[in-house]
């Protein structure tokens, strides 16, 4: 059995609560196509956040990566389609508040999603989910979490597929702070599993193909 590291986010800001955080613990354990989902909960501290998905990825070594964030206002479910090497945004819950600081002094300028992004979004438009690609994750923590998985990957030369999924507000934040576009939790864990059986059908065909690649040289 794979191993699919799935990421999301503590509350943050004024956000009594994250969306992501919840949708992770109940993915947490389930089996998707040949995946076993592994959830882990990061911190919005740009000083550790980085760094504990890092270590996340080093001890679980996991064969996918997916992290989930919150995009209070947006009413989509968006896969991001690029990270770029800037941390930049409003304060994090420990007062850190960088100004166009690298993410990875030796890293790349961006790097792009390697996740089957564009069938994750035909896929939930079929299910009845509003989708589209995001051509910007921003440069908050959601950003700097993308950057640093795919940085790794780089680095250490690993062909592991990873990326970025931004969620709407669940109706909860929509109830607490008003005129905020919104889904059901239901939906939101409904998007996100289709994202990851979308991932895992990708893999099994690649792992099929090369099987018979194998067998026909043989």
């Amino acid at each position: 059995m794979k191993k699919l590291l799935l990421t999301g986010f503590e509350p943050f800001l004024d956000f009594s609560v994250n969306p992501t955080m919840r949708v992770v613990e109940d993915l947490d354990g389930t089996i998707i196509g040949n995946y076993e989902v592994i959830g882990g909960i990061l911190p919005v501290d740009f000083s550790i956040a980085g760094r504990m998905l890092v270590e996340m990825i080093e001890e679980i070594k996991p064969d996918a990566v997916v992290s989930l964030g919150l995009a209070a206002g947006r009413f989509k479910m968006t896969p991001e389609r690029i990270a770029i090497n800037f941390k930049y945004g409003p304060v994090d819950n420990i007062g850190n508040k960088p100004v166009d600081e690298p993410i990875q002094k030796e890293g790349e300028a961006a790097y792009l999603s390697t996740l089957p992004i564009r069938k994750m979004v035909t896929r939930l438009k079929e299910e009845g989910l509003p989708a589209d690609i995001s051509n910007t994750a921003g440069a908050y923590l959601c950003n700097n979490i993308m950057y640093e998985a795919l940085h790794h990957g780089i680095i250490h030369k690993k062909e592991v597929p990873s990326g970025f999924i931004h969620m709407p507000a669940s109706h909860e934040l929509a109830i607490e702070h008003g005129n905020v576009p919104s889904w059901p939790h239901r939906d939101l864990a409904k998007g996100v599993r289709i994202c990851l059986e979308v991932l895992a059908a990708e893999e099994m065909e690649a792992t099929d193909s090369e099987a018979t690649g194998l067998s026909t040289e043989s």
